[in-house]
């Protein structure tokens, strides 16, 4: 697996051949994700549309460097203003499409929102805009699971330093001061459409987030709520939100 550095760190990435000349999906993953969690949804959706994509583990995930230090507030404003600009400027990514999960579609809301670099569209899967009771009681249970199961032992295989990976993001999403955490201010600058899928079973968050994110926006919203699903709509409804997608990115 190749690697380059951003934001002042050595990040584990993939590329995926496509069209030449189609834009490139950026794949954005969730809180515990990294390259090798996404499995092989990134292939099936460059399969699906046509694109070339790249996917690439955050600072603390995967085989990228472990945290230094303990997240702040401010970490996924950080990820979408300075170590994303410098990821799509490594690999030329000038027209790009944006493909978030949870944590990751916050920074990509972020980063579309902030207006200074050209993004075709975004999609977004159980998007945070902000902090839910709902979310902070999942997060308390994903600790304890940690803690007292086989969960820590799972997550292994996806993370070269699984605590980096777990309490970077378990620690400032249980700390007090993460409950004031709002970014509908960047809503209003989108000037790309969006495309939000979420579970109506999603554990982590309720409709209210893509419902803060429709209000928000002024140009060409799309949700899509999917049954029987819950956090990960790749995973839970994989070819519904494959379809979805494809559609989507082709109008793009």
């Amino acid at each position: 697996m190749p690697f380059l550095t951003a934001g002042g760190h050595r990040l584990d990435y993939e590329r995926i051949d496509g069209d030449g000349g189609a834009p490139t999906l950026i794949l954005l993953h969730e809180g515990l994700g990294s390259v090798a969690l996404w499995r092989d949804f990134p292939a099936k959706l460059a399969a699906a549309t046509g694109c070339p994509a790249v996917v690439y583990s955050r600072y603390g995930y995967g085989r990228s460097d472990p945290l230094g230090a303990p997240r702040g507030v401010d970490y996924m404003h950080l990820e979408a203003l300075e170590t994303l600009p410098e990821l799509r400027a490594a690999l030329a990514l000038d027209d790009a499409i944006l493909v978030g999960h949870s944590d990751g579609a916050s920074i990509a809301l972020i980063h579309a929102g902030s207006g200074r670099w050209p993004v075709r569209a975004i999609v977004l899967e159980a998007p945070h805009v902000f902090v839910e009771d709902a979310s902070i009681a999942s997060i308390a249970a994903a600790r304890t699971a940690y803690e007292t199961t086989d969960l820590r032992q799972r997550l292994a295989r996806y993370h070269a330093d699984v605590d980096s990976a777990f309490r970077g993001w378990n620690d400032i999403w249980l700390d007090p001061v993460f409950r004031s955490w709002n970014i509908a201010s960047v809503l209003p600058g989108m000037r790309c459409p969006v495309l939000a899928i979420q579970g109506a079973d999603d554990e982590y968050g309720t409709l209210a987030q893509i419902d803060a994110i429709e209000r928000g926006l002024t140009g060409r919203f799309e949700r899509l709520v999917l049954a029987n699903c819950q956090h990960s709509p790749h995973r839970d409804q994989e070819q519904a939100t494959l379809d979805a997608m494809a559609r989507f990115i082709a109008q793009a």
